[in-house]
Order: structure tokens, then C-alpha cells, then sequence
């Protein structure tokens, strides 16, 4: 039986078999999960041809910005839906204030380092290791119905890892530049682990808005600090798109569909998904003449696949 189907629950038809009607909702939901997982992750993956627009203005100070709108916007949807007001309790705030620092301000922060020390096919290849980080620490934060078995789980997240790595390439970096992508790495995981205790009780919606709204004056802060008054200048007009499509589309839409995905499938099935990422962003760069995917890009592609869909299969 699917342990996506268990987790949700099944009805018992007599004699202890499971009645028809009741797997086809859950199967749905789980292809819902799934699809909005892979839709998540595709945004996600699109940015980095986006982000290109960005390389000359103050990175915090944008990243503030994004953070700014995104949480505007989140707070207008939570009023909208007339959602009743849920008060953290200490160990809640404390985990909302790490899945800020971490996913979203230090990540930032890891990635600017790594890229002043080694290119970004090197970073790519290592922040690519997410699915397996997932396939291992998930069980440790995963209510028993979204655990996979671990074996399955890594030798699935291993071939989405291999392929990721195929599509973004080997490049080359000093030991600084591979300590800032481990600590990216770190804080992509993060990311997830740290909101799958918290989406149960406050739903993808709260957690985007707490999250969003605690890092912007931590992003305005570690800004002035390091580029002062300069932090924040008018956008130019391509540099105004750009930072709309990563506080809407990336921010608000990515952030409440992976969510979403996250709390249905678990960490572990989740994971796998984030192998899209790479995908996406080969096939982002194709579409907007920035480059054209070779030969070994391709495989990895095709590797990639197999590993979500291995991995999908045996849960």
C-alpha cells in the first residue's frame, strides 16, 4: 500500500480491505502534492536566469526588498481569508526565527561567500546534494506515515543528486569557496526540516508570512553593515522585473506551493523534487539564449528523472 495513502488515512472495507473509494482522493492528493512540489522547484530553478539581471545591485538590499513586498502580500492574503490569529508558543518563535536565518538570511549571506571564492557550477554541484541530506535527516523530523524507508530513500536521492550534478556541471573553487556551498547546502535544508514540525499547526501560509516577515530587518541590518548607505538604490527597469519575479512568483507562489508539497509528501519524497531545480534553470537558460545544454546536461537530465520517479515509486 502507498505510505502516501496511509498517512492520510484510509477507510476499512469489511474484512479488512480498504474500500475503493476511499484511495482515489489520496492518490489524488498525493499527485497534487507531487505537481506542486515540481512546480515550486521549477520556479525556483528559472530565478537563476532572472537573478542575472541582478549581479549590479546591492544583493541584501534586494533580497530586503523581495522580503518587504512578499510579506505585504502575504499579510494581505492571511486578512483576506479571514484566518484566526494562532500565537506561537517560545520554541515555536525560536523555530520560525532559525527557519528565517537560516533558509532565507544566512542562505544569502553563504552564497555570496561562496561565489567570491569558487564559480557557480561548483556551488550548484553542492547545494545539489539537498535530496540526499533530506533522504537521511528527514525520519528525524517526519510524523511516522511520510517516512520512507531509508535505503530506498538514499539510493533515490543518490541518482537525483548524480543527475544534478551532471546538469550543473564540475567547476573549480579554493576550501573557502567548498566551506560557504557546504554551509549553503546546509541552510537549503534547513529550510525544509525546519518547517515540518511548524506546518501542521499553522499551514504554509503562516509560515511563508512569519518567516518573510522576520528576515527583512535582519537583511536591512547585515546590509547597512556591509555596503552602508548604498544598500538600496531605484531599480532599473530590468532590475525592477527581476526582484517582482522572485517576491511574487518565487517567494509568494514558490514558498506556499512547496509548503504545501512538504507537509503532504514529507521530506523525504519532497526532496527528490528539488532535483528540478537544475532542470529548470538548464532549460531557463536555453529559452532565453543564455546557453545551450550539451550532451553529459542532457543524461543528467534524464537521471534526474529516474531518481524522482524511482524514488515516487516506492513510497
Amino acid at each position: 500500500m502507498s505510505t502516501i495513502t496511509e498517512a492520510a488515512g484510509t477507510r476499512e472495507a469489511p474484512g479488512g480491505r480498504t474500500a475503493e473509494g476511499a484511495q482515489a482522493p489520496d492518490r489524488r492528493a498525493g499527485t497534487r502534492h507531487i505537481a506542486q512540489g515540481t512546480l515550486a522547484m521549477a520556479v525556483l530553478g528559472a530565478s537563476t536566469a532572472v537573478s542575472a539581471h541582478l549581479t549590479r545591485y546591492p544583493v541584501l538590499g534586494g533580497q530586503a526588498l523581495r522580503y518587504t513586498l512578499a510579506a505585504a502580500v502575504f499579510a494581505v492574503i492571511v486578512r483576506r481569508r479571514g484566518l484566526p490569529r494562532i500565537r506561537p508558543t517560545a520554541r515555536e518563535w525560536l523555530l520560525l526565527t532559525l527557519l528565517s536565518a537560516t533558509g532565507l538570511v544566512l542562505f544569502n549571506i553563504f552564497v555570496l561567500a561562496a561565489l567570491r571564492h569558487t564559480d557557480a557550477a561548483t556551488l550548484g554541484s553542492v547545494v545539489a546534494c539537498s535530496p540526499l541530506v533530506l533522504a537521511i535527516a528527514g525520519p528525524l523530523v517526519s510524523r511516522g506515515g511520510h517516512r520512507l524507508r531509508r535505503g530506498p530513500a538514499i539510493g533515490a536521492a543518490g541518482l537525483v543528486v548524480a543527475g544534478s550534478a551532471m546538469v550543473q556541471g564540475f567547476g573549480h573553487g579554493s576550501a573557502a569557496g567548498i566551506v560557504f556551498a557546504v554551509l549553503t547546502l546546509g541552510c537549503e535544508a534547513l529550510f525544509s526540516l525546519l518547517a515540518v514540525p511548524l506546518l501542521p499547526k499553522f499551514g504554509e501560509l503562516r509560515v511563508s508570512a512569519y518567516v518573510t516577515a522576520v528576515a527583512v530587518p535582519v537583511l536591512l541590518v547585515a546590509g547597512l553593515a556591509t555596503d552602508g548607505t548604498a544598500i538600496l538604490r531605484v531599480p532599473t527597469l530590468g532590475e525592477g522585473a527581476a526582484l517582482l519575479y522572485l517576491a511574487l512568483p518565487l517567494t509568494v507562489g514558490a514558498f506556499l506551493l512547496w509548503y504545501r508539497a512538504l507537509g503532504g509528501l514529507g521530506p523525504q519524497r519532497a526532496g527528490l523534487l528539488i532535483g528540478t531545480v537544475p532542470v529548470a534553470a538548464c532549460a531557463a537558460s536555453a529559452a532565453l539564449g543564455v546557453g545551450t545544454p550539451g550532451i553529459a546536461q542532457l543524461a543528467g537530465v534524464a537521471v534526474v528523472v529516474a531518481g524522482i520517479v524511482v524514488g515516487l515509486a516506492k513510497s
